[in-house]
């Protein structure tokens, strides 16, 4: 037989994915794969079951439905204060998993560097990889997970094509500063690079953090390529929709890219969808006090239990560090905690370049009572648990 890709070779599973299959395994409370057990907004369901009836279950515009994008341009303008050309500057895409993997083939070439920022989310280094891209990682210094500006700008003298900025970030839950994200568009723009921004949480956040957009900065609608999807604001993960937003030449090369990769996303998903577009400002004043609700309930709860932490400021990731337990290994920790302790995490090591393995994800984005289940059996993890 011929050798398969060499690109692919060092490629494991996702480990994320792969503790929630040990999770069922172990009946584990699983807070290791970031989504809710409850139920998406009433009227999008409501939506959904009429869509059934209806002539939805055929292609779509490649890009996406034209009352989608319509629906989807309004919001962004409504929130980020940019004008969306929704014919030209949006293209609607298979969750933001493609749209990151769209706009990382359409914009760099075998050979071109990628800056990611350490700890990542783990489709990062792959994504750049799979589009032969060389990554260039930056550590954002734990436990405030601020980078170094001059660290920084040695990446960008490399001559990077881009840069992928999550914010706010997975699994670190930091909200980056309006002058944080100024210094990186002021070396993007010096060093003529992209800025590919994943902003799937940024409804997801804790007073008094705020969410910048990267295009809203000055010179940077052109340069900037958003990623984001409407999974973590609407509770459909499973729904597989998401976006990017570009300039229309960025654009234009990405529906081609998009074209080849899945055709089109899923019509009668996102004919459902619009209603959830055209929601009002209540309902993400709403989103926001759940998820700080759940942050305060759970992170309390882990103080509680004496279990040091890190304390978000968007998405709903914490970082439980375990260091008191002495496991050279995390992930061995993260399987003995699902098995013998029976709540999922994610063995932190797998979000960092550096060796790191004091961390495990959690996730809260869980009903009141999954989240004081998983908290009543982690009260019992020294005693589970021991110390080696």
């Amino acid at each position: 037989m011929p050798s398969l890709s060499d690109r692919t070779s060092h490629f494991t599973d996702s480990v994320i994915r792969r503790m929630t299959r040990i999770s069922n395994q172990y009946g584990a409370v699983n807070l290791s794969q970031g989504f809710p057990d409850f139920e998406p907004p009433e009227e999008i369901l409501a939506r959904l079951a009429q869509v059934t009836k209806e002539d939805f279950h055929q292609y779509s515009t490649t890009w996406g439905a034209q009352n989608f994008r319509e629906a989807l341009a309004a919001k962004i303008t409504h929130f980020s204060g940019i004008a969306v050309n929704p014919n030209e500057e949006l293209v609607v895409t298979c969750g933001s998993t493609e749209a990151m993997m769209a706009a990382m083939m359409s914009v760099t070439n075998p050979g071109d560097k990628v800056i990611v920022f350490s700890p990542f989310y783990e489709n990062y280094g792959a994504d750049t990889i799979l589009s032969g891209a060389e990554p260039v990682y930056v550590p954002l210094i734990p436990p405030e997970f601020r980078f170094d500006a001059e660290v920084l700008e040695d990446a960008f003298r490399q001559r990077p094509k881009a840069i992928i900025v999550c914010n706010p970030s997975n699994p670190c839950g930091k909200v980056f500063t309006r002058g944080e994200l100024m210094l990186i568009a002021d070396l993007a723009k010096k060093y003529d690079a992209f800025v590919i921004t994943d902003e799937v949480y940024e409804h997801i956040l804790y007073k008094p953090n705020v969410h910048t957009y990267m295009a809203s900065l000055p010179g940077m609608k052109d340069r900037t390529i958003t990623c984001n999807s409407l999974s973590k604001t609407y509770s459909i993960t499973g729904w597989r929709l998401g976006y990017t937003q570009a300039n229309p030449e960025i654009s234009d090369r990405i529906k081609k890219v998009h074209d080849f990769l899945t055709v089109g996303a899923a019509a009668p998903l996102q004919e459902a969808a619009v209603t959830g577009l055209r929601f009002g400002d209540g309902y993400y004043r709403d989103l926001q006090e759940k998820y700080t609700h759940k942050r305060d309930l759970f992170l309390q709860g882990l103080d509680s239990i004496g279990l040091p932490h890190t304390v978000p400021e968007g998405a709903y990731y914490v970082l439980i560090d375990i260091s008191e337990f002495g496991y050279a290994s995390d992930l061995e920790f993260a399987e003995l905690l699902a098995r013998d302790v029976g709540v999922g995490s994610v063995p932190g090591s797998s979000f960092f370049k550096e060796a790191e393995n004091r961390y495990v994800r959690l996730h809260f984005a869980k009903k009141d009572e999954t989240l004081h289940e998983a908290l009543n059996r982690l009260s019992d993890i020294r005693r589970k648990i021991k110390h080696v």
